[in-house]
């Protein structure tokens, strides 16, 4: 889980090599991405960056299937992932979503940034480096509409307040009515930031991770 804080936005281009949804292989200019150097470099993010990264280990794929399940992908035409990390939620996201869908990943650690760039190829990803409180910013430079699903990895709970608040006036206001915010976290600091906005959110849990997770869901009035 990486956090997103104020830092100068940069494009970071198209798309690149997607996981094989049988096999589990992600080609990466033809070579398959091994989990284990997911973790390898989860963890060396961790260390550079604690307070961003916020997390020892990338989520387990039961978390992964988790939230693909209750963000409803279905129908979704647009959905953005804060902190995308390492990638395997954005490609388990990609492998829920329909064939016309875009996805918006958010990152501010560059190398996560890079490592995304050069890992996962399919034309339905953008991926941007910057900070999660511009996401209005970043749909209107990749010429998105209102997504249908918000899917965050950041921590809420490490986090300046200031930077969480802003975070989630931003997904309030850009969600599409109808439309799903799912936030992964360890502690549920999340729903402090959130309720104001959006009420009370369902809330789910994966002992199956490191750390365990909660899952929280809020789905926005009006459709």
């Amino acid at each position: 889980m990486s956090n997103l804080m104020n830092k100068p936005d940069a494009a970071i281009a198209d798309a690149r090599p997607t996981r094989d949804a049988d096999t589990g292989n992600s080609p990466a200019r033809g070579r398959p991405e091994a989990p284990i150097r997911d973790g390898a470099a989860f963890l060396r993010g961790f260390l550079a960056r604690p307070l961003e990264v916020a997390s020892v280990a990338p989520s387990s794929r039961f978390l992964e299937q988790q939230v693909v399940r209750a963000a409803d992908l279905s129908r979704a035409g647009c959905v953005v992932e804060l902190g995308p990390g390492t990638g395997g939620t954005t490609r388990a996201l990609l492998r829920g979503m329909p064939p016309g869908a875009r996805l918006l990943a958010i990152e501010l650690n560059p190398g996560f940034c890079a490592r995304l760039h050069r890992q996962i190829a399919d034309p339905r990803l953008i991926v941007q480096a910057g900070s999660a409180d511009s996401l209005i910013a970043h749909l209107a430079q990749s010429h998105l509409p209102a997504p249908d699903v918000v899917v965050s990895g950041i921590p809420f709970s490490t986090i300046p307040p200031q930077t969480a608040a802003r975070i989630a006036d931003a997904i309030a206001s850009c969600l599409a009515p109808g439309g799903r915010f799912l936030a992964f976290q360890f502690r549920p600091r999340v729903a402090d930031y959130l309720r104001p906005h959006l009420g009370a959110p369902e809330t789910l849990r994966e002992w199956r991770n490191l750390p365990p997770m909660q899952v929280f869901r809020w789905v926005k009035p009006g459709r």
